[in-house]
């Protein structure tokens, strides 16, 4: 199954729960005892200061997980999400997940494979990203996001707000991937074309 279907056999008998834009469906320091799967709606998944800062991760749209790294890892939770616009969730606890895995064995793999790229997404949030330039930031936020050349649906100003840079600067940096064949874009959708090239691009210079 692809996209937003993928994860449905994970929901299989649960109540959705609808959250309002604004609403916290999680939140940085608390016990990960569920992850979640967004069957409609945007979330964002951001990073608090103690001053009260605030570094948004990603966006979360229908057919993504969220909260899986901690929810894994069984540690408390190291980023909240909260709800851009209205959503609906599946909670989902460790024994409907090993119900569900027992049911569809076929879906441990891409659990793990997607598990695993939300590992590289915080780990180039870690690692220094506000000191890279625009499109080393954006390069390696595209190769954390995206796998098996499916496309990656963000606008600009989401992509601006996670890796911290402004809207005009991401269509600038889009438009030069684009020329340089290593992205394709459309209506809020990035595809990579070239990911080895992407890959030299953000390693560049360290």
């Amino acid at each position: 199954m692809e996209g937003s279907e993928r994860w449905a056999p994970l929901a299989e008998g649960l109540v959705p729960r609808t959250c309002r834009a604004g609403e916290l469906i999680y939140l940085q320091g608390t016990e990960a005892t569920h992850f979640y799967y967004m069957l409609e709606g945007t979330a964002r998944s951001f990073i608090s200061s103690p001053a009260g800062g605030e570094r948004v991760l990603t966006y979360h749209h229908s057919g993504d997980l969220m909260g899986e790294a901690s929810f894994f890892d069984q540690c408390p939770r190291v980023s909240s999400a909260a709800a851009e616009s209205d959503c609906r969730v599946v909670a989902i606890d460790r024994d409907t997940l090993d119900q569900a895995l027992r049911r569809h064995p076929e879906l441990a793999l891409p659990l793990l494979q997607y598990l695993a790229r939300t590992v590289r997404l915080l780990s180039s949030q870690v690692d220094h990203m506000s000191f890279l330039s625009a499109d080393k930031r954006v390069a390696r936020y595209l190769l954390s996001q995206t796998t098996g050349g499916e496309p990656l649906r963000r606008t600009h100003e989401e992509i601006g707000n996670a890796v911290g840079v402004s809207r005009v600067t991401i269509s600038r940096v889009l438009g030069a991937l684009v020329r340089g064949g290593l992205v394709e874009t459309s209506y809020h959708s990035v595809r990579v074309t070239n990911r080895q090239g992407l890959e030299r691009l953000a390693e560049e210079g360290g």
